[in-house]
This record gives C-alpha cells, sequence and structure tokens, in this order.
C-alpha cells in the first residue's frame, strides 16, 4: 500500500474538537496557552461515560461527514480525468477506423465508376 501525502483540508482530531467545543460555548477572549491547556484538561475531566460517548459519536459524525465529502469530490475528479483519457483513446481510434473504412469505400466507388465509364466508352467506340 502506498503512502498517502497529508492533505491539509483533512482536519485533524484535535481540530475538530476544538471546533466542536468552540460551536457549543459563545466566544470568549483567548487565554494563553498554559491557561487554554489547564482549561481544556479541566473541562474534561469531570465528563461521564455518557459525555463522553456523546462527543465519541458526535466527533465520528462530524469526522465521516468531512471525509464523505472529501472523497465523494477526490473520486469524482479522478473519474473524470479517467473518462476522458478514455474517451480520448476511444475517439482516436473511432476516427481512425471511420477514415479507413472511407477511404476503402471511396476508393471503390471512384474504380467502379471509372470502369463502369471506360466500359460505356468503349461500348460507343464500337
Amino acid at each position: 500500500m502506498s503512502q498517502a501525502s497529508f492533505d491539509a483540508s483533512i482536519p485533524v482530531l484535535t481540530e475538530v474538537l476544538k471546533a466542536e467545543q468552540t460551536a457549543e460555548s459563545p466566544p470568549a477572549a483567548v487565554p494563553p496557552p498554559s491557561a487554554a491547556a489547564a482549561l481544556e484538561a479541566a473541562a474534561v475531566d469531570g465528563w461521564t461515560d455518557a459525555e463522553w460517548a456523546v462527543m465519541e459519536h458526535r466527533l465520528s459524525v462530524r469526522i465521516m461527514h468531512q471525509l464523505q465529502s472529501r472523497v465523494d469530490f477526490v473520486l469524482e475528479q479522478r473519474i473524470k480525468d479517467s473518462m476522458a483519457e478514455v474517451l480520448s483513446h476511444a475517439l482516436h481510434d473511432l476516427t481512425n477506423e471511420i477514415r479507413i473504412g472511407l477511404h476503402d469505400t471511396i476508393e471503390k466507388i471512384v474504380s467502379r465508376a471509372v470502369t463502369q465509364e471506360l466500359t460505356h466508352l468503349q461500348a460507343q467506340k464500337k
């Protein structure tokens, strides 16, 4: 399996958690980093199992939604790119086949017309 490159548009778990917490609480002044870490630790220290389960479920739903929309976009792009290449090759091959068939048909028609005309002219001379 090849290692995929990091996609900055997909949030990491800490970004999702922070977004989840800010969505639930009104905006406040940003505390210094050490105070923010202490506040985060204090906020989750007293959580019950039910609160953790709710957070896990909400995170799972949000991450799945974000991943699915990203996967849908990437899949659509790759299919479009692949189909464009396949259709280009098919169109090129079909054009060549039609060109060859048309040349053969025109050659046969012209050859038959010339033969008929020469036969007609020879019959008039006699």
